[in-house]
């Protein structure tokens, strides 16, 4: 392509090495002026940025005056959700769509409200006439969350009030994002497996009657069938990642671009950017693809003996990416025990065994056992580890067949919930727009006319 440069020349490499000498920070600075680096503390507990009626987690107990770990809790609106999830499972119902109703408007649907906001969601379900054609066909890309960028910003352009930010404006933008992610996200896939992979290409409609979670697979796959437990245990896994309170990176990041006025278009894209990262959304591929170079080097799954050996070498960066990650265990807030990954757990053992895959979570449960003594033994922690919902997601997404490619945009296509939510809450409790202190360390310089220099 004429003009666009894909290549780092050499010029560009050397100023790269000017840059970095005229950046780097010296690391005892932040000591001295007392910075939060990542907004943590040295104990890893996050800066009070701001108030959240959203959800809440706790890591940790008041004991006879002294804070210790506790098992992990987490609370949409108040509600355990614990209690929360066995109470649509208990029922045989989908939980998708009711708890959506409870994080945008706080409180939980009688029948018929839950019957009225299914309809609501359904009929947001669509996109603009040729939408997929000349946008999500054209320019297709091995990244979902670009392309699913790209389609929300676009989006823009079809709204005729796409800058006004009044509340019931926002709630319309915001119902009909979580309503069009789903199609957007797999659509998107479809694209890039036709245009770049060479396959076959499937765009199918999606049907009202259904829940999310149904017509994400529906969507998906050419004959557009699935299990029931197929469809249950990826509507939790999308009700277990809606949420997460206001401090996660991206949820953070919808709270700081909304303070500043702009329209929930650009808001959601920045979340969007932010949940890409692998240190935020992209966590579950990095599982997947550890253990896979797990089942090469180890060979007996059963011997804890050779499976521990492999992860004392993980953490020595001698195996795998050479990261010195057991990827997977450990969370910025829980020590003892994720509480969506210990709901999480029992549906992923019904899945493997009607999957055929029963070796595997009997790997992936020994691995979860031996990690966390492992890792205290080699390495010196402030907090307890223990496995985080991104431990099995990634399995029960490769036993749904998701390709990995749609394993950051199906967290998209839950979170978009909780951004939503806390858009709205922002944007009702606004009062000053976030900006917080950084120090200047750099000492002053005399300017020097050019020929001097």
């Amino acid at each position: 392509m004429a003009g666009f440069k894909l290549k780092v020349t050499p010029e560009m490499e050397s100023l790269t090495q000017v840059c970095v000498e005229n950046s780097k920070m010296d690391p005892s600075l932040y000591g001295k002026y007392d910075v939060k680096r990542g907004l943590r503390d040295v104990n890893g507990k996050g800066v009070l940025a701001g108030l959240t009626q959203i959800s809440s987690i706790c890591s940790t107990d008041v004991v006879d005056g002294k804070t210790v770990p506790c098992e992990g809790r987490l609370y949409y609106r108040g509600y355990d959700i614990h209690e929360l999830t066995q109470g649509f499972l208990r029922e045989q119902r989908f939980g998708f769509e009711e708890v959506t109703y409870l994080l945008l408007f706080g409180k939980l649907p009688d029948e018929k409200e839950l019957a009225d906001f299914k309809v609501l969601l359904a009929g947001q379900r669509s996109l603009p006439k040729n939408f997929v054609r000349d946008v999500i066909m054209k320019a297709p890309t091995k990244d979902m969350m670009n392309t699913l960028s790209r389609s929300v910003l676009t989006l823009y352009a079809y709204d005729h009030n796409a800058d006004d930010t009044s509340l019931p404006n926002v709630l319309r933008q915001c119902l009909n994002l979580i309503s069009v992610f789903p199609m957007l996200s797999v659509y998107s896939y479809q694209a890039y497996n036709h245009y770049i992979k060479g396959k076959s290409l499937y765009i199918h409609n999606p049907d009202p009657k259904l829940s999310v979670a149904e017509n994400i697979l529906l969507m998906l796959r050419p004959d557009m069938q699935y299990t029931q437990l197929e469809a249950t245990i990826l509507d939790l896994a999308l009700v277990l990642h809606m949420e997460h309170g206001g401090g996660n990176n991206s949820t953070f990041t919808t709270h700081v671009v909304t303070s500043s006025g702009t329209d929930t278009y650009s808001a959601i894209a920045a979340a969007l950017g932010s949940l890409k990262g692998p240190k935020h959304g992209g966590a579950n591929i990095k599982v997947v693809q550890m253990f896979k170079d797990m089942k090469k080097q180890v060979k007996d799954w059963t011997d804890e003996e050779e499976v521990g050996a492999y992860l004392r070498a993980l953490l020595h960066k001698e195996a795998f990416d050479k990261k010195g990650l057991i990827y997977g265990m450990g969370h910025a807030v829980y020590s003892i025990s994720d509480p969506r990954a210990e709901i999480f757990k029992g549906f992923v053992q019904k899945l493997a065994h009607e999957k055929g895959k029963d070796k595997d979570f009997a790997l992936y449960s020994m691995v979860e056992q031996l990690a966390p003594k492992i890792i205290g033994e080699e390495r010196h922690i402030y907090k307890g580890v223990s496995a985080n919902v991104d431990f099995y997601s990634g399995f029960v997404y490769s036993m749904l067949d998701l390709p990995t490619e749609l394993f950051t945009p199906m967290f998209a296509i839950a979170r978009i919930v909780g951004w939503s939510a806390h858009r709205m809450e922002e944007l009702i409790n606004m009062d000053k727009i976030i900006r917080p202190a950084y120090k200047t360390v750099k000492e002053e310089e005399i300017y020097r006319p050019l020929e001097e220099r």
